[in-house]
């Protein structure tokens, strides 16, 4: 029999009041919906595609937090069959249900593994009768949202939640605007589908159409539950970014969505991010340094280094946050700054995923645990290990796309330093852990 993780369902009852309020929001508007995010494990055009990494970040995870982020959502749920998919929602911040085989197939619909999961929740909440200060019950309001869709805006998901909430519509989903002239070819000639073909009128005098991004789709609970799919009764449109509408669904899509997570995820994401960390890692030249040496008429070499990032190295050791220093160079330098700032450091090392991994087992701390700082193409073995990824803004294409955050100073400017100024602020009292923020995990160890 499926099961709801209820190793999670405390951390979910304490977030949801009577009011439907959540806690830490203030003044915001209460929460009505539900987010459900069908996720299996199977996928024939792009395997493993649901946890596939997009600006550092599993697709599973990036969808859970952009529900997270959003207001009107007060619960956050992921339906899956796969164990990978379940580890990375609950990371996220996601209750997880397990889906049943039989929901699990290729040929099963996403509104039966809706219907399943809201059946569930209700089973479950019915064993919470004794907690009536608690709202467990399925939300008046279900968003059923896709992980393959990895630029969910959650300012589109509180307009689209409230437009259901208020009546104004049963359904409303995510599409885009489009001005596009259709053709379909019928017999031995092509016909205008959305136009005339004696009749080219200018972009500006066209009334836009939309196109289905399949991002996001917001229904009336008990509608949904009775019309058995996800469209029905009034039906509305939430306009969202052309720029948000790509859906992966193979290798083509995914390495579009990377290249442009480097921008878009600059917008949507915070500018300050809460860095939740554990320990942080980096690289040297280029993050320590502008990526440049001096070279005297001896031969020797030297570096630039900023005393702010030694400064910010000193808070995180005083907070008892370990620092490690990894460079593919063989310099004595390397080792005198290290030593200078009073952290460890692996020098000559061309395979900096297996330094830290090997590094971060020696210490027992896990790697989601960690934030790794690199700028160049040698650093992504490492990034892609690290739950916190980041990278200086003139890192390598392949560094920024592996990354989950950009920092804005360079390498040798700062960059450090910024990095653990935003280490130690999620440390602070009263920091908000949530949709963007945190690699915290709640899964046992």
């Amino acid at each position: 029999m499926a099961q709801i993780d209820l190793a999670d369902a405390p951390a979910a009852v304490a977030a949801v009041q009577h009011s439907g309020t959540r806690k830490g929001r203030g003044d915001a508007a209460p929460d009505v919906a539900t987010a459900i995010i069908p996720a299996r494990g199977g996928s024939q055009g792009l395997p493993g595609k649901n946890v596939a990494r997009v600006g550092g970040v599993p697709l599973i995870t990036r969808a859970v937090r952009a529900a997270l982020a959003a207001d009107r959502i007060g619960r956050v749920v992921v339906t899956t069959d796969d164990g990978e998919i379940a580890e990375a929602a609950r990371a996220a911040g996601a209750e997880v249900i397990g889906r049943p085989a039989e929901l699990a197939g290729s040929t099963a619909t996403s509104e039966s593994a809706l219907l399943h999961a809201l059946d569930e929740l209700e089973r479950v909440g019915a064993g919470f009768e004794t907690l009536p200060s608690v709202a467990l019950q399925p939300a008046a309001v279900t968003v059923f949202i896709q992980a393959t869709s990895p630029f969910i805006d959650p300012a589109d998901l509180d307009a689209a939640v409230e437009r259901v909430a208020s009546g104004e519509r049963d359904v409303v989903f995510a599409a885009a605007p489009t001005h596009v002239f259709l053709w379909r070819e019928i017999g031995a000639t092509a016909v205008g589908v959305n136009h005339e073909m004696s009749h080219r009128p200018r972009r500006q005098d066209r009334t836009p159409e939309y196109a289905e991004t399949g991002a996001f789709y917001v229904f009336a609970t008990d509608g949904f539950r009775e019309a058995g799919h996800r469209f029905f009764g009034r039906v509305g449109v939430q306009p969202v970014h052309p720029d948000h509408a790509i859906e992966i669904d193979d290798d083509a899509d995914l390495e579009r969505a990377r290249t442009l997570a480097v921008r878009i995820d600059r917008e949507l994401g915070p500018r300050h991010p809460l860095i939740d960390v554990d320990a942080l890692v980096t690289d040297f030249d280029g993050v320590h340094t502008d990526d440049t040496v001096m070279v005297d008429q001896l031969g020797r070499e030297s570096v630039r280094v900023s005393r702010s990032d030694g400064h910010g190295i000193a808070r995180l050791r005083a907070a008892g946050i370990p620092v490690l220093i990894i460079s593919a160079e063989e310099n004595p330098v390397v080792g005198r700054r290290a030593e200078k700032l009073g952290v460890e450091c692996a020098q000559g090392v061309p395979a900096k995923g297996e330094v830290l991994r090997d590094w971060a087992t020696a210490r027992s701390i896990r790697l989601d645990r960690i934030a790794y700082l690199g700028n160049d193409r040698g650093d992504v073995p490492a990034l892609d290990l690290a739950g916190w990824p980041v990278a200086v803004p003139d890192a390598a294409p392949e560094a920024l796309e592996a990354a989950r955050h950009v920092l804005q100073s360079p390498g040798g400017h700062g960059a450090v330093r910024e990095l653990a100024d935003l280490i130690l602020a999620a440390r602070e009292p009263g920091a908000r852990r949530g949709a963007s923020d945190p690699a915290h995990s709640r899964d046992p160890e």
